[in-house]
């Protein structure tokens, strides 16, 4: 099963990357198609959608995003067929253990977009890391080593695209919102941006391809 906001989701981040590389990823859409409505399991379907980033070495920064679109959409339409306590359940455990190393704070992102959808509330970033990442709470620690960059820099969601590029490019190797951070903020900057808005932050990109591939997953996953 696919969830309909997925199939918008992927099929805008291979427009977008298509836009700014050399490559056509458009040409992958049925099978990236094939992949997400499948009736496998989610173990099976994982393997599906490596062998397709595998034989398609040109779309290989996409691999962890996609595998988070994987993630939700196991959680809004494969899990419809199972037990209803299924993700309480060991099996489950099992499989959250075995992709541990998976994935990029983009399911985040997307869980906290469902809710605000659910609860008909416009996103913000204050409320997502306050609210939904719970960064001000002790037992959240994690949450906030994570996102401490962004944390410092809020301010920049009042400064223009250029700026929050320049950001991006001092943060450390080693931080896990090292890519995601430059799309992340513009998106929180402006959740629904114009043609031009987008050529301005596509301009001042770090890695036009993925951030603008990013940045549509967000844009339209609302």
């Amino acid at each position: 099963m696919i969830d309909p906001k997925i199939e918008t989701a992927f099929i805008a981040a291979l427009e977008a990357f298509s836009k700014y590389n050399s490559f056509d990823a458009t040409q992958l859409t049925d099978e990236f198609g094939d992949v997400f409505a499948s009736d496998e399991d989610f173990l099976s379907k994982v393997d599906e959608l490596d062998a397709v980033f595998d034989e398609n070495p040109q779309v290989e920064e996409l691999r962890e995003i996609f595998f988070d679109l994987l993630m939700i959409n196991f959680f809004s339409a494969d899990v419809k067929k199972l037990e209803e306590d299924y993700l309480d359940t060991p099996e489950w455990e099992s499989i959250e253990e075995e992709t541990l190393d998976r994935g990029t704070e983009l399911l985040n992102l997307l869980l906290y977009l469902n809710e605000c959808e659910d609860e008909d509330i416009e996103p913000e970033l204050e409320d997502y890391l306050k609210e939904f990442l719970l960064v001000d709470e002790d037992e959240f620690q994690d949450e906030y080593r994570i996102y401490e960059p962004v944390i410092a820099n809020q301010i920049l969601i009042e400064s223009p695209a250029s700026e929050i590029s320049k950001v991006a490019t001092t943060l450390p190797e080693d931080s896990e919102l090292k890519e995601l951070f430059y799309p992340m903020m513009c998106f929180f900057q402006n959740i629904d941006p114009s043609d031009e808005e987008k050529k301005e932050i596509a301009d001042n990109a770090i890695n036009k391809e993925f951030d603008m591939a990013v940045l549509e997953i967000l844009v339209s996953f609302q």
